[in-house]
């Protein structure tokens, strides 16, 4: 299962089956779980955790040195989940002392060609990205994200979860759940709720009627945030994806992309 020309660090532990290809480089203190595929001439760096059942393709680089010029070789770590797809050349950078000493990926995700997620990001579970979609570093992608190809996040930045972002959009402000998102002048902007995306992963019809009445009241009421905050909280009780939507907004630090 592991090819003859392969190069494997005497440290790095490899479940069993999981099949190396052609030419590939496998770090120090690297492990592999049970059903993982590494792809001819890709390069799994050191301290790098990848779970089971991950297919990383050909010419990939998994838990590289950050693009930080802070970073002095510290031991910091890259882990990915189960059930993953990184296609070829996307790029995932190991994490920095000054951040969470880790980037991290969750399950089910798909990362197109050339995509990249920088140092210390953490990615959730089916996520998407697009070819070219790029994670600054520090960067927080919630579950269920899609990212269209080209788009860029900038660093510090949260999407969060159930959002859709559209193909080339800038975001410098963290976008609220269950939105979608494409480009505006400067930034991001809010073209309203996700709704074909909420449908179809199974939000019921009065989940969805109390997130359209919340996102009227957000962007379209001529309320200060704080005021439309209160009113929502006032007006619409004991719903789980209503509450977590303001508290997003609320523990926001950079500040909300908005219609």
């Amino acid at each position: 299962m592991i090819h003859p020309s392969a190069l494997i660090e005497p440290s790095a532990r490899l479940a069993p089956d999981v099949e190396v290809g052609p030419y590939a480089i496998i770090g120090k203190q690297v492990s592999i779980g049970k059903g993982t595929k590494i792809g001819a001439h890709a390069v799994i760096g050191d301290w790098t955790e990848i779970g089971e059942n991950n297919h990383i393709f050909h010419q990939t680089s998994v838990g590289a040195p950050p693009q930080d010029l802070k970073y002095r070789g510290e031991e910091t770590w890259t882990r990915i989940g189960d059930n993953n797809m990184v296609r070829e050349f996307a790029t995932i950078h190991r994490g920095t002392v000054s951040g969470h000493g880790e980037t991290v990926v969750g399950s089910n995700n798909l990362l197109m060609a050339y995509s990249h997620v920088a140092h210390d990001c953490r990615v959730g579970n089916n996520v998407v990205m697009a070819n070219v979609a790029t994670l600054a570093g520090h960067v927080t992608i919630e579950d269920h994200v899609i990212l269209g190809g080209l788009v860029a996040v900038h660093q510090f930045a949260t999407v969060g979860a159930h959002v859709m972002v559209g193909g080339g959009t800038l975001i410098g402000l963290d976008i609220p759940p269950y939105m979608i998102a494409t480009s505006g002048k400067r930034d991001a902007k809010l073209r309203g709720l996700n709704l074909i995306g909420l449908k179809r992963r199974g939000f019921t019809d009065e989940v969805i009627s109390n997130l359209k009445k919340t996102y009227k009241t957000l962007f379209m009421a001529g309320l200060k945030l704080p005021d439309a905050i209160a009113r929502i909280r006032a007006e619409i009780k004991e719903c789980t994806e209503v509450e977590y939507l303001l508290d997003f907004i609320e523990r926001s630090e950079r500040g909300i992309c908005r219609g």
